[in-house]
């Protein structure tokens, strides 16, 4: 008797116990791959197979229970045990059945043995799916030592109709939340306090039998004595509704009025089952006879899924614990509509607002796929602004980067090489905005061709330049010269081209890849030539100007435009301006600060406590960041804006410095940089699992314990001019180029 054991199946346990017996016979001979045969000697020697795979996710979605797939070919995602170290090979099976996928049967998809280390973004292949139908999933891994593991738990999901390729998008939920505190202000008279501002709407679960009315007041901001400030200012939310009560009903949802600002044309609207929802934190009650508790009153708050258990950050630096909050719920709060919006007023994305949020939502949950939709959204939906146009190839590069999918940018390639904006540029590569035409704005997926983009710099300007009435006389500029040829611009222009020519490079189109590296070179050879001051050492606003503001050097600086030689004196002039952009420059700001290695500088701007800082915010009143530092600076300011949360980005990103170093974090780069912090711990949610590292310093010495998850390599890099005595797991290692390679697992750095 012969037997073949094929590559990609293994044996039940009934096969199994026949083997083995018929194995000690003698009378078998046996044909075996060596990677099963190592496997099978260790189910012999009685060893447990190694841990099984978790975290799957089809289509960036965890938790698949009422969304529709709607990619026919979707891509399966799954978090590598650290005990495995690097993953070898996987095998998944996708079943029309869950019985059948008990037993080991994909009858839709069986991949079988597939050699390689790839747990992110696997497209199914095999018998194609049909529309409004549920499927089951799993997934095994075979480890380091080439040993499979045992298989996932199951996922189901279900698809929803093909029409044409779409991002799946995550579901809404919605949380039920008590008040903190309820304090009873009169007769009849209740004031709550939910703890923090959330997108929702007031159910009270009472019988108010005396009264057929009662009066709800909801805000987001109080006078200090326990009542809601009915005149907050700007677009601080207040809202008074008159809520008619029937005897016997006991349950009741507060319908509140439209808005007719963020319900227009150009805002994204929430579906009808949902109903509308204001930000609130505060509700007041009056003429209510029954008495209100903690147990009757409740804020229904809707968001996007998000885990909040996730992502975590604290420090020895109790106004950065802070500010890290406030971002991170900003990231959470704000996600009410599915796709990233500017805040509650117009309810209208804008690829920089979005930006901001993308990396934010990327560094406090495990969550991709409302980003995506959002990218996908600004191809035929663009906004004015030059500068927000050339957010969108940013945008698709960080989607490439931390999830590691080509698909979506692979599908929009082309219309990403117009929103790079090289159609703008004369003969030395440098682009204005005066040079656009009618055919370029519809490139642009503008569906209006007579609509012109202009430049922006940063928002809201002085009244100099605009006139517009609301705005401070200072505005967020800095004083900046709007001059044709505009520093800011090309420095954002550089960072697509750079960004552009990566892109190509994943996805193979070789020439394109030299293409844009020369565009970029020749770009960035004109900024140093024609918008940099040599003399002072420092930028201009643009060609010809006189006046050189901080927006022309922080970006040049975040962006890797300024030379060696240059670096100090940009620098040194950054540091004489201050705080002076919005909470949307403060971004790029803290960026170059990290990059050029000014970690100590920036932690003093995020832990500042002047008007000009997030402490501010926080000081306010607000939960959730502001559109502006102040309502002086931004007179018609909201209070519920993700372009304002820019440390929950920067914090993990750059002060810790954990980014990916390849797309889907095949590999990581972890280069702190924690200035006068004497201790931290983070965690940060990857496509892969999540990485937790902790500081502890102690004197002079240094100690990191960092944890990288299954299937990643990660190199920490160690900063500083001398490189001091290291050790990596009590032994004593010489850094490459300051760099140690990090493994799978727990990894003491002690320097």
């Amino acid at each position: 008797m012969e037997i073949l054991l094929i590559r990609g199946r293994m044996l039940n346990m009934k096969e199994f116990k026949h083997l083995t017996n018929t194995m000690k016979s003698g009378i078998i001979k046996i044909f075996i791959p060596v990677i099963f045969f190592l496997s099978l000697t260790s189910l012999l020697k009685g060893q447990k197979l190694p841990e099984a795979p978790s975290g799957l996710m089809v289509e960036f979605i965890r938790e698949t229970g009422g969304i529709r797939i709607l990619d026919p070919s979707p891509e399966f995602s799954w978090i590598v045990p650290v005990s495995a170290g690097t993953q070898t090979a996987f095998q998944i099976l996708v079943s029309s059945s869950i019985d059948l996928l008990k037993k080991d049967v994909g009858d839709k998809w069986d991949s079988g043995w597939s050699s390689g280390s790839q747990s992110t973004e696997v497209e199914m292949r095999g018998n194609p799916l049909s529309g409004e139908t549920t499927y089951h999933w799993k997934v095994r891994i075979w480890d380091n030592k080439n040993r499979p593991s045992q298989y996932s738990k199951i996922q189901s999901f279900t698809t929803g109709r093909f029409n044409g390729y779409a991002t799946t998008g995550n579901r809404f939920l919605t949380e039920m939340i008590k008040p903190e505190k309820v304090v009873m202000k009169g007769k009849d008279h209740y004031f709550a306090d939910f703890g923090k501002d959330a997108f929702g709407t007031l159910v009270l679960s009472i019988d108010p039998v005396s009264v057929d009315t009662l009066i709800i007041h909801l805000g987001e901001k109080t006078d200090g004595l326990a009542s809601i400030d009915r005149d907050p200012g700007g677009t601080i939310r207040y809202q008074k509704v008159r809520l008619p009560v029937t005897p016997g009903i006991t349950t009741y949802t507060l319908d509140l009025p439209p808005d007719k600002r963020n319900t227009g044309p150009a805002a994204i609207l929430l579906p009808d089952s949902i109903g509308v929802i204001i930000p609130f934190r505060y509700c007041e009650i009056k003429n209510c006879p029954v008495e209100i508790t903690r147990e009757n009153i409740f804020q229904k708050a809707l968001w996007h899924y998000f885990d909040d258990g996730i992502s975590s950050f604290v420090s020895s630096d109790t106004v950065l614990n802070q500010v890290w909050d406030i971002c991170k719920y900003s990231m959470k709060a704000t996600s009410f509509a599915g796709i990233y919006v500017d805040g509650d007023r117009e309810r209208i994305p804008y690829e920089a607002d979005a930006y901001i949020n993308q990396l934010g939502h990327y560094y406090t949950d495990r969550e991709y796929s409302l980003a995506r939709r959002t990218n996908e959204y600004f191809i035929r939906n663009p906004t004015w602004p030059t500068e927000w146009i050339l957010h969108t190839v940013l945008m698709f590069y960080y989607d490439l980067m931390y999830t590691g999918n080509t698909e979506s940018v692979s599908r929009y390639y082309e219309e990403l090489k117009h929103k790079a904006l090289v159609s703008l540029a004369r003969e030395d590569g440098l682009i204005s905005s005066r040079n656009v035409t009618d055919e370029i704005m519809t490139a642009l997926g503008f569906a209006n061709a007579e609509e012109r983009i202009r430049d922006i710099v940063d928002w809201p300007p002085a009244q100099k330049d605009t006139g517009w009435k609301l705005a401070t006389p200072e505005g967020e500029r800095d004083g900046y010269d709007m001059v044709e040829i505009n520093t800011m611009v090309n420095a954002f222009h550089y960072r697509n081209l750079v960004l552009m020519a990566e892109l190509a490079g994943h996805l193979g189109k070789s020439i394109d890849e030299l293409l844009y590296l020369s565009r970029a070179e020749k770009v960035r050879n004109s900024i140093n030539e024609k918008l940099f001051d040599r003399e002072k050492g420092i930028y201009i606003d643009g060609e010809f100007s006189v006046h050189s503001s901080l927006h022309a050097n922080m970006t040049p600086l975040a962006f890797g435009l300024v030379p060696d030689e240059y670096k100090e004196s940009v620098v040194r002039f950054i540091k004489t301006r201050g705080m002076a952009c919005s909470v949307y420059g403060a971004q790029y700001l803290l960026e170059g600060l990290y990059l050029a290695g000014e970690a100590g500088y920036a932690l003093e701007l995020m832990t500042a406590t002047h008007d000009r800082s997030w402490w501010n915010m926080i000081r306010v009143g607000s939960t959730i960041t502001l559109e502006a530092w102040d309502m002086k600076y931004k007179p018609n300011s909201d209070w519920n804006h993700a372009w304002g949360a820019a440390p929950a980005n920067i914090i993990p990103g750059y002060m810790w410095g954990i980014t990916p170093a390849l797309p889907g974090y095949a590999k990581a780069i972890i280069k702190p940089q924690l200035s006068f912090l004497t201790h931290s711990k983070i965690e940060v949610p990857t496509i892969r699992g999540t990485i937790t590292a902790e500081y502890k310093r102690t004197g002079n010495s240094k100690e990191y314990t960092v944890t990288i998850p299954g299937n990643m390599e990660c190199d920490f890099v160690i900063t500083g001019e001398q490189m001091p005595t290291v050790r990596h797991n009590k032994k004593k290692v010489i850094p490459v180029n300051g760099i140690i390679l990090l493994r799978p697992g727990i990894n003491k750095i002690v320097l």
